[in-house]
């Protein structure tokens, strides 16, 4: 396989990952933005958090006092908040699970107008900790072509270094030998030369 050939790989490759992730990109919550109902805002927030790479938690919410039907959501990281370890003395102890909690601050809050339309009335776009940009598929995609042309360029490396030790090989033999012959003829020359002043 040739080098050149290869690097042109990668570049249409870059090209068609980049194309890729700007036709999926997903807008940013905005504060004002509407949606129909609780669950359309839980869904593009949750396409949202895939798109950027973290996990939604469903937090608060708040109901009317008049009919209890809920008119606020909160939609969290799912490493909002601190974990809280509660002891029951009745119960035995197990081992406690480890807490993925971080105390991450990101969120979206939605509550109903007077329209009924669900209202973006808060968004925390800042995370706390690292995202895993691996949660879109387009990513992964982009990983495994990205490590099939890693190991393509390996190979082709591993090829041309055994290539280039064969040519080293053979070049210091042939400088060798060029040696061997140098000396051979000047000592040819030389004895030439004392034949001719002897005579």
């Amino acid at each position: 396989m040739d080098l050149e050939a290869v690097a042109e790989t990668v570049e249409n490759s870059t090209d068609q990952i980049s194309a890729a992730f700007e036709g999926s990109s997903i807008g940013e919550p905005d504060v004002g933005m509407e949606f129909e109902s609780e669950e359309a805002a839980k869904n593009f927030y949750e396409k949202y958090a895939k798109h950027e790479g973290f996990v939604v938690r469903l937090d608060r919410c708040h109901r009317s006092e008049v009919d209890n039907r809920i008119i606020s959501r909160r939609f969290s990281c799912n490493k909002q908040g601190f974990h809280v370890r509660v002891r029951n003395k009745t119960k035995p102890v197990h081992k406690p699970r480890t807490s993925i909690r971080e105390g991450c601050e990101a969120m979206m809050l939605v509550k109903v107008n007077k329209c009924g339309k669900w209202v973006v009335t808060k968004f925390v776009k800042e995370h706390s900790h690292l995202l895993n940009a691996s949660g879109s598929p387009s990513y992964s995609k982009m990983i495994e072509s990205k490590d099939r042309i890693i190991q393509q360029l390996t190979k082709e490396l591993e090829y041309r270094d055994r290539l280039c030790q064969q040519y080293r090989r053979q070049l210091f033999s042939l400088l060798e030998t060029v040696e061997e012959q140098t000396e051979s003829l000047s000592k040819n020359v030389e004895l030439v030369v004392n034949n001719i002043r002897n005579l």
